[in-house]
Parts: structure tokens; sequence; C-alpha cells
């Protein structure tokens, strides 16, 4: 379990912001279980849906942005957990870029891989490992879907959700797996000891030119059309 503890280039938790909000918070003060699930709610509903430069910056380059998505906020949560002690490591995988629909719009969206890297964190709480992908939307955000689509039952995908019950998506952690992007999973790429041995091997299909647009245009548009769903 040692490897599963350590900290990493992306996983920088003695970064001094890192390390003052997790004093703040007395997390370390904590069962284990409390300990977890505190930290699982700070990075799901704190820590916005939104999209960063790209996968590869560290936790606390996600701290400081305030926002994340599956890869990033995965990097952080990972970071947390392993700062306080909770062995942790990284399952990657492709999905299929239709549930984007409606987060991504337009020029961006038709200009998006059809398969884009995913990842969840795997959490290992008192002998028992847990998939936690309920992180990656804040409550706010997905209230906000609900509102947008308040007919909707069942299975949905679009809006970075892919789940098979809309309204009510398995996002709380009670000692169970958590998903909210699952059922669009396409291919399993397999666990990694950390996001840096994911990102080393993995990336987003994205050429230059896409990556300079991504990182420059995209992203602000589909972080201000985020904002809108939430405001809904």
């Amino acid at each position: 379990m040692d490897i599963l503890l350590q900290e990493t280039a992306l996983l920088d938790y003695s970064d001094k912001t890192i390390a003052s909000l997790i004093s703040k918070k007395g997390w370390r003060m904590l069962g284990n279980f409390e300990r977890l699930n505190q930290i699982y709610l700070f990075v799901r509903d704190e820590i916005l849906f939104g999209y960063n430069r790209e996968d590869r910056i560290p936790a606390s380059s996600v701290l400081w942005d305030g926002y994340g998505q599956c890869n990033t906020k995965s990097t952080l949560f990972m970071a947390l957990l392993r700062a306080v002690g909770i062995p942790c490591r990284m399952h990657g995988f492709l999905i299929n870029k239709a549930l984007q629909k409606g987060a991504m719009i337009g020029i961006v969206y038709r200009n998006a891989p059809d398969h884009i890297l995913h990842s969840w964190v795997e959490a290992c709480l008192d002998g028992t490992w847990y998939d936690l992908e309920g992180i990656i939307l804040d409550r706010s955000y997905l209230e906000g879907l609900h509102r947008k689509f308040p007919e909707r039952k069942g299975s949905f995908t679009g809006y970075g959700v892919a789940v098979k019950d809309f309204q009510h998506p398995e996002i709380d952690f009670s000692r169970n797996d958590t998903y909210i992007q699952k059922e669009g999973i396409t291919e399993d790429l397999g666990t990694f000891d950390s996001p840096d041995e994911l990102f080393a091997r993995y990336h987003q299909d994205l050429t230059p030119v896409r990556s300079f647009l991504y990182q420059n245009l995209g992203r602000h548009l589909m972080n201000r059309n985020i904002r809108k769903i939430r405001s809904t």
C-alpha cells in the first residue's frame, strides 16, 4: 500500500495551499469514513465542474482553479486522500464524447475526438476498495440539469452525465461505489498507481492546433455554458 500513499509531481500534497486546506478542514482529526466522505464532498461540490487547460496539471493547480473535470478532479481527490493516509489509485477509461454533448456545443463538440480519456479514483477504506466517480459533477450543476429537464426519467446521456437513473444518480458516498459517467465508458484502460502514470501512457487525442483552440477558446465556451446551466 505504500506506493498508493506516495506524493508525485501531480499529487503534490506537500504544496502549502493543500497543506493549509487540510489543516483548516481538520480532516486528519476525523475517523476513516468521515475523513474520506468529507474530502469526497469537498471535491464534488466545492470544486465546481469545469474544464481546466489540460489534464496534466498538479493537484495544487486544480485547487487554485477551483474547478475541474473527471481527470483533474480525480488528481486533486487523490492528493487529498493520500495526504491524510487513505490509499488510492486511478482507473483509466475511454468514454464516448456523446455524454459531453450539451456541455460541449457547436464547433467544440464537432471537433472533439470520438473517444475521450476518462478516469475515476478507487480508494481503500478499512480494507474495501470503492469506485468514486461521483465527484465529477457538483450538486448545483446537477440541480441545474434537473431544472432544465424536469420530465426526464430513467437513463440520460449528455451534459457530462451518463447514468441509468437521471433523477437519482449514485453520487453520495456511504461505503458504496459512486458513478455519474459510467454508462458512457467504451474501453477500460486498467488501474494506475498515479495520474502521472496514466497520463504518461494515454492522452487526449488532439492535434496541436485542436489543443491550442481547446485551451484558448473551446474550454472557455464550455465553462460559460456550464455556468448557465448551473444558474438555470
